[in-house]
C-alpha cells in the first residue's frame, strides 16, 4: 500500500497560492487544485514527504481524514465521537488540535477544540475507563479541524511546527521576514538563479539564504530535525533517509548574491544564519548603507529588499531613506530589476520612479505591496522598444493621412453653376401636395382699450373689499379695586398650584 494515492493539502500564505501550486506539480502530484490559502492534491506517502522536504512556500502540509457537515458544536462532538480513533492512536498517545474556524455558526473556535477533545477523551474513557493526554507541544499526533461555514475536515497534520522555521536560522533582527513568505515573493518575481542577486537593506539575511537555497534548488526542510509524520505508525524511516539524502535535483550556481546592511549587528547575524544553512560560498556580506553604493557589485542582476516601514524599525528619517533607495536605483543600478516590498503609500512616492507592476501582499497583519521597478538609461519608450518581444502595432490612419483620389479635382471659382429660378422646386405638404399661397386677413378697426393708469384709480375708503377696518382695541374700565379691574398676571405651575389652593382656602 506504498504507492496509494490519497488527498493532501498545502497550506501557504494568501497570494501566493499560485507558487505553491507549481512547486507540488513539478514534485509530481496530481489533481491539483487551488484554494483560499491552500492547495490541494494527490499523492503517496513519498509524496507527502517530499512535499514537508521540498515545498518552500508550504507553511503546513495535511492529510484528511474525515470530511462531514455540522452546524453546531454538538454536531461536531457526536460526529466524532463515533470515530474510530485506535486506528491513529492508543492510550499512551499525546495529542493536540489545532482548529480553524471561518463560519457565522461557529463563533469560538477554541469551543470548537474543547468539543474535540471531549469526543476523543469520552470514546477511550467508555471503553478503558482511562483516556489519552493533552500535550500543546511536540505532541504524538497533532490533529486540524477546519470549519469553512458547515464543511469540516479531520486532518493529520504531518508537518508539526510551521514548514518556515527551516532549521538554519541560529539568531534574528527585531523584525525578521518569514521565511516562506521571502521564498515566495523571490519566486514571484521570476528569479532562478539565472543572474546576479543584492538585497542592500539584508537584515538577517533571509532573502539572501532563500535566494541561494532556491538558486541551487536546495530543499528547504534538509535543516529540520523533526516532521510530524515521523511519529505515526506508519512512518516508514528508510523512505525519509533515500528522500533526504538525494541530492539529485540541485544545480551549480555560476552568478554571485550581495548583501549588506546599515547595521554592524544585522550583518553578524546574517553571517551566523548564511554559515549555518551552508550556502556562504554563494553569499558576500558587507556593512554598509545604501546611500554608501557608489558602483554596481556586478553588472546585471535583480533587486529584492524589504526596507523599513517605521513600524517596528524605524530609520531617523524615512522620507530621506526612500529618496535614497530611488537615487542609488536611478543613477547606480541601471540594468537591474528592482523589487521593493513597502507598507506606506508615501513612502513609495519618496522612491520616484514608476512601477511595472504591484502585487498586493500581507506580511504579518500588514497589508504590503510588492513594487517591480525596471531601471534603464534612456527614455522609458526607447526602453520598451528595446525590450519589445513583439513588433509595434501600426498606428491608424488619420484623415490627413489618406491619399487624396486621383479623379477629384480642386475646386475653381469657374466650376460654379448658376443658381436657376425656375429649377427650383415648390415646396409640399406631407401629403405631396404643393402648398397653396394664402391671404394675410388685415387687422379689423376696433380699436384697443387703453391702459389704465394707477393714479386714475381713486383711494379705497376703509371697510371696502380688500381693505381691513380699523378696530378699537378694548380697554377695561378702570375702577378703585385694582385687583378686579386688572388683567391677571401669567403665573407658573407652581403658583397656580399655590392660589388654587388660597381660593379654597377662602371658599
Amino acid at each position: 500500500m506504498q504507492n496509494e494515492k490519497f488527498e493532501i493539502i498545502a497550506k501557504t500564505f494568501q497570494g501566493l497560492e499560485g507558487v505553491l501550486a507549481e512547486e507540488i506539480t513539478a514534485l509530481g502530484g496530481s489533481d491539483v487544485t487551488i484554494g483560499r490559502r491552500m492547495v490541494s492534491f494527490k499523492g503517496d506517502k513519498a509524496m507527502l514527504y517530499k512535499a514537508n522536504l521540498a515545498c518552500r512556500t508550504a507553511l503546513r502540509i495535511l492529510k484528511p481524514i474525515l470530511h462531514f457537515e455540522a452546524h453546531n458544536p454538538d454536531e461536531v462532538y457526536n460526529t466524532l465521537r463515533n470515530f474510530d480513533w485506535e486506528q491513529l492512536m492508543t492510550l499512551s498517545t499525546t495529542f493536540s488540535i489545532d482548529s480553524v474556524v471561518f463560519s457565522d455558526e461557529f463563533r469560538h473556535s477554541k469551543f470548537v477544540t474543547y468539543r474535540m477533545k471531549d469526543a476523543i477523551a469520552d470514546y477511550f474513557n467508555e471503553k478503558y475507563g482511562k483516556r489519552p493526554s493533552v500535550r500543546l507541544n511536540n505532541a504524538d499526533i497533532q490533529f486540524n479541524l477546519h470549519i469553512n461555514n458547515t464543511t469540516c475536515t479531520l486532518s493529520l497534520d504531518s508537518s508539526g511546527e510551521s514548514l518556515h522555521k527551516r532549521g538554519y536560522r541560529d539568531a534574528q533582527t527585531e523584525a525578521p521576514i518569514n521565511e516562506v513568505l521571502a521564498a515566495g515573493l523571490i519566486l514571484l518575481t521570476g528569479w532562478r538563479g539565472e543572474s546576479n542577486f543584492v538585497d542592500p537593506m539584508c537584515g538577517s539575511g533571509t532573502f539572501l539564504i532563500e535566494a541561494a537555497l532556491i538558486a541551487t534548488n536546495t530543499y528547504p526542510g534538509v535543516f529540520r530535525q523533526h516532521f510530524a509524520f515521523e511519529k505515526w505508525p506508519d512512518f516508514d524511516a528508510d523512505m525519509l533517509e533515500e528522500l533526504y539524502n538525494d541530492d539529485s535535483n540541485e544545480r551549480e550556481f555560476e552568478h554571485k548574491i550581495y548583501g549588506s546592511d546599515i547595521s554592524v549587528k544585522a550583518t553578524a547575524i546574517a553571517e551566523r544564519n548564511i554559515k549555518s544553512a551552508g550556502v556562504g560560498r554563494y553569499i558576500e556580506l558587507s556593512t554598509k548603507p545604501i546611500q554608501s553604493y557608489e558602483e554596481v557589485p556586478a553588472q546585471g542582476g535583480i533587486i529584492i529588499t524589504n526596507p523599513p516601514y517605521g513600524e517596528r524599525i524605524a530609520a531617523e528619517d524615512m522620507e530621506a531613506l526612500y529618496e535614497a533607495i530611488g537615487n542609488r536605483l536611478k543613477h547606480v543600478f541601471k540594468g537591474y530589476t528592482a523589487w521593493i516590498l513597502g507598507y506606506r503609500q508615501e513612502h513609495f512616492d519618496k522612491i520616484g520612479l514608476k512601477p511595472s507592476a504591484k502585487i498586493p501582499t500581507l506580511n504579518g497583519a500588514l497589508e504590503c505591496e510588492f513594487r517591480k521597478y525596471e531601471i534603464f538609461e534612456g527614455t522609458y519608450a526607447a526602453h520598451k522598444r528595446a525590450t519589445a518581444t513583439e513588433p509595434p502595432k501600426p498606428r491608424p490612419m488619420r484623415s490627413k493621412d489618406k491619399p487624396r483620389k486621383e479623379d477629384k479635382k480642386p475646386f475653381a471659382r469657374g466650376d460654379k453653376k448658376p443658381f436657376a429660378r425656375d429649377e427650383k422646386k415648390p415646396l409640399r405638404n406631407t401629403d405631396g401636395k404643393p402648398f397653396e399661397k394664402r391671404e394675410r386677413k388685415p387687422i379689423g378697426d376696433k380699436e384697443r382699450k387703453p391702459f389704465a393708469r394707477r393714479d386714475d384709480k381713486k383711494p379705497a375708503t376703509r371697510g371696502e373689499k380688500g381693505r381691513f377696518e380699523k378696530r378699537e382695541r378694548p380697554t377695561t374700565p378702570r375702577t378703585t379695586d385694582n385687583s378686579e379691574a386688572r388683567m391677571p398676571k401669567k403665573t407658573t405651575a407652581g403658583s397656580r398650584t399655590r392660589t388654587r389652593k388660597t381660593n379654597n382656602e377662602n371658599k
